[in-house]
This record gives C-alpha cells, structure tokens and sequence, in this order.
C-alpha cells in the first residue's frame, strides 16, 4: 500500500539514504526551459546506488527525464537487477511543493526494469526538502502496464 509522509523524521534511513542521493544529483539538472529540478537515484540487489538527472532540450520531445538515466547508469555497469528508485524534484524557490512523481513514459520505463530483476521495485517520491514523500511501487503506480505478449 501506498503511503504519503509528510514528516521527513518519519522515513526509515534506506529511504532518506536514496532520496539524499537523487537530492544530490537534481543540482546537475540541465534545465534552462522550466527551472525544474529532478535527480533520480536506483539501488540495486547489489546495494549499489546508480544516478541520473533530467537534461532538457529547446526540442521538447528530445528531453530527458531523470529516471532513465539512472536505470541505464545501471545498466551500462551490468548491474540491472534493480529493487529501489527515489525520484526528487521541484523548483528552488519553491516551498512545500508536492511530491515529483514518475511521468507516464517513465512509469513505464520503471515498470520494463521490474520485468528485468523479477521484482516490484519500491518507488520512493518526494520534493527537494523531503516534506512530502510518497512511498509506493511501480506496480501501484502503473496497475495496468504495457507489457509486449510474445506468445
């Protein structure tokens, strides 16, 4: 089941551990059209922790979100069997904004690397201050995938 916290006091370590790293990371966001900052952050079976951040592009479609770039960090280091992602966004000046969900490609994304490790990855949202967290999982997030039948 869902859960939305609202006092960062409240997350357990493991979850405050990879929303510092997506916190981190969201300060290299390429951003110049929205001023929108997002890192995301993927730990694996491993234990490792792989980053990504959200490059924008004068060409909207082109951009790229912050989730892919952390699954494929992962993934270029052969170390795909993802369980956890923290995804932490929001706007500088802004002040207790809500949680910075997955988009819909994303979601999807997410959900294909679920396929991948065999598990239904944690997904852990919050703003850049952590008020707001949003802890869930991919398979809560996005109930009715896509998924390609070959059979």
């Amino acid at each position: 089941m869902s859960e939305f916290i609202t006092n960062k006091d409240n997350l357990p370590p493991e979850i405050t551990d990879l929303l510092v790293e997506a916190r981190k990371v969201s300060e290299n966001a390429y951003n110049n059209y929205s001023g929108f900052f997002v890192g995301a952050a993927v730990r694996t079976s491993s234990g490792k922790v792989y980053t990504g951040t959200n490059m924008e592009n004068a060409s909207f479609g082109v951009s790229i979100c912050a989730e892919p770039g952390a699954i494929l960090s992962a993934n270029a280091n052969g170390d795909f069997n993802i369980e956890a992602i923290a995804i932490v966004g929001g706007f500088k000046d802004g002040k207790d904004q809500q949680p910075a969900t997955p988009c819909g490609r994303c979601r999807q994304f997410i959900y294909e690397a679920s396929q991948v490790s065999g598990k239904n990855i944690a997904v852990f949202c919050s703003n850049l201050t952590f008020s707001k967290t949003l802890v869930t999982s991919i398979e809560e997030l996005l109930p009715f995938a896509f998924v390609l039948n070959k059979d």
